[in-house]
């Protein structure tokens, strides 16, 4: 059976779901999930966890993703981008240092307002399903961390602010590239109206690349027409263990690997403190564990029990 992670260059026009959706007829395998959902009109890295892998899907939640954005200055939306219905449309002349010194309030750590076009529900109802009724409740801020936020080539500036008879010709629009580096729970879409909002011409997203999600990037990816066409679509899963690269690995023989399998917790490990990747004498991967003390206890397994 398929078990392992698949990073998905999605497409514009699917949704999250429809990939999962899909794949799960491409695999012929019901337990399939996807870590961290993109809009429709989004591009770019879907990790996808099929079989047993998707008991990895928790410890991918906080994983912190990397965008390259298109934020429209000039233009307000209901949906905070490009789909939605136009609000506001302003003439703008924004200069690169002006814009560099609004960028620097959305560094770091930030308060953001949910967009009401979003999954996040209140008092049990997804505030999508409110906006389309017309409706708009009130919702809290969130913290979220702002890790790198920069302005990318061809971002359309000036480096001198016009004169009076330059700004006789102005456009409504004015689209800007950005690299954006952040936490989990960032909405891309609301740092763009965010940014237009303090530079007081207004924006929304224009567009939306995921170039990193956690440890995975787009040199991993694969097209989903690729994928749909491969002969071999399991030969281009990655590994459930790559996700947790980042911790030392653990051998233990096979009477430790009886009894994790059993669930017990090993003892009078010669191990530091900490999580480890463990591993049986065959270099099967068998669990995400825990080391306190000399003593080994299983955080999640990810070996077949059926296998036993």
């Amino acid at each position: 059976m398929p078990n392992g992670i698949l990073i998905v260059d999605k497409p514009a026009g699917w949704t999250s779901q429809d990939v999962a959706a899909k794949l799960r007829g491409v695999f012929h395998e019901k337990r399939i999930g996807h870590g961290g959902t993109l809009d429709p009109m989004a591009t770019g890295v879907l990790p996808v966890f099929i079989g047993r892998a998707t008991r990895a899907v928790p410890f991918f939640e906080h994983a912190d993703k990397v965008y390259e954005a298109t934020l429209r200055l000039g233009l307000v939306t209901d949906t905070q981008d490009v789909t939605g219905r136009t609000l506001e449309e302003h003439q703008v002349d924004i200069t690169y240092e002006q814009l560099e010194s609004i960028l620097a309030r959305f560094r770091g750590e930030i308060q953001q307002l949910p967009p009401m076009y979003s999954a996040i529900k209140v008092n049990g109802q997804k505030l999508y399903a409110l906006a389309r009724k017309g409706k708009e409740v009130e919702r809290a801020p969130r913290p979220v961390t702002i890790y790198e936020l920069r302005l990318l080539p061809d971002s359309e500036c000036r480096d001198e602010p016009r004169s009076s008879a330059d700004k006789q010709g102005l456009s409504l629009h004015t689209d800007v590239k950005l690299l954006v580096h952040c936490s989990k729970g960032t909405y891309v879409r609301t740092l763009c109206h965010d940014i237009g909002a303090a530079l007081g011409c207004g924006g929304c997203m224009a567009a939306l690349r995921r170039t990193r999600a956690g440890r995975y990037g787009l040199d991993r990816a694969y097209p989903l027409e690729e994928i749909l066409a491969a002969p071999d679509p399991e030969a281009l899963l990655l590994p459930v263990d790559s996700l947790f690269s980042d911790r030392p690995a653990l051998r233990v023989n096979e009477n430790a690997e009886r009894k994790l399998r059993n669930g017990a917790s090993l003892s009078t490990l010669n191990a530091l403190d900490g999580e480890y990747r463990v591993y049986s004498q065959s270099g099967e991967f068998l669990l995400l564990g825990s080391v306190a003390q000399g003593e080994l206890r299983t955080v999640k397994s990810f070996f077949d029990p059926a296998a036993l």
